[in-house]
């Protein structure tokens, strides 16, 4: 699934090619995503200019001059990829955006599981999938001290605190992972477990993993690629992600790794506590 970095990199790289540009013609080919793709979508896009593009959490926020926001999250396979003129389509290519210039916009999701919803100006603030979302871990306002909180009122194990998006919104799977291991954090010891200079390093951990990740365009471990269609590169920086068996790069214990409420976790025994 495309995780912050992901996200934020298709942000950084759709950016550039369609700021200013108007949106002529719209053509919706699978409606059954996640949500129904609305019946009046394309008729209420179509002539609309996009002034912005922003990322909250997981989701993109393709601001219009009306005020109205298209919203974009891709599931566990999606991605928009910006081409310089209209190609033929591929076969999971369900919404294609011809903009003013020639270029295209184009949702392709393989399991259907993302999203893509015109929200109306003044409706943001009400919509299920923003509403409840937590603070973003590369945003100035999270400190140590409201992390430390949310561990300590939690028994759950860490990792799945971390991945709790009302917690923390955007951490995935497999930046949680690589964090813990920076950290030396076990996945499975209980959050209220977790001392509060360890949070102090968990939380450096997180943002360091994050930006490193933006900075190598994400991770394509599978069909992940950016607006560009290019890969990311940061899977080949993992120390411990999917490394099960293999050696840990500090100590040389075997990878071990656990299922988390279906999600698989990945540490070194000796390297995290």
């Amino acid at each position: 699934m495309p995780e912050l970095p992901e996200v934020e990199t298709i942000r950084r790289s759709l950016q550039p090619r369609v700021l200013g540009r108007c949106i002529v013609e719209v053509e919706v080919r699978e409606p059954r995503l996640r949500r129904r793709i609305a019946d009046n979508f394309a008729a209420r896009l179509v002539g609309q200019r996009i002034d912005g593009i922003e990322r909250r959490a997981k989701y993109l926020l393709f601001r219009l001059a009306s005020g109205d926001c298209l919203v974009a999250h891709f599931g566990m396979s999606g991605t928009i990829i910006v081409h310089d003129t209209r190609v033929r389509p591929e076969p999971h290519d369900h919404v294609r955006l011809r903009l003013d210039d020639g270029a295209e916009l184009v949702l392709n999701d393989p399991r259907r599981f993302g999203l893509l919803l015109l929200v109306a100006a003044g409706e943001m603030n009400d919509l299920a999938e923003l509403r409840d979302l937590g603070v973003d871990p590369l945003e100035g306002d999270l400190r140590a001290e409201s992390l430390a909180a949310a561990l300590r009122r939690s028994r759950r194990p860490v990792k799945n605190l971390l991945l709790d998006q009302t917690v923390l919104a955007g951490l995935g799977n497999i930046y949680a992972t690589e964090a813990l291991f920076r950290a030396g954090i076990r996945p499975t010891r209980r959050a209220c477990r977790v001392r509060r200079a360890e949070v102090v390093r968990l939380l450096d951990s997180i943002r360091a993993v994050l930006r490193e990740a933006v900075d190598l365009g994400g991770s394509s471990i599978s069909d992940y690629r950016d607006g560009n269609g290019r890969p990311g590169y940061f899977q080949l920086r993992l120390r411990v992600y999917d490394r099960k068996g293999e050696p840990c790069s500090l100590c040389g214990a075997a990878i071990r790794r656990v299922v988390q409420t279906g999600r698989s976790s990945f540490y070194c025994p000796q390297c995290q506590r």
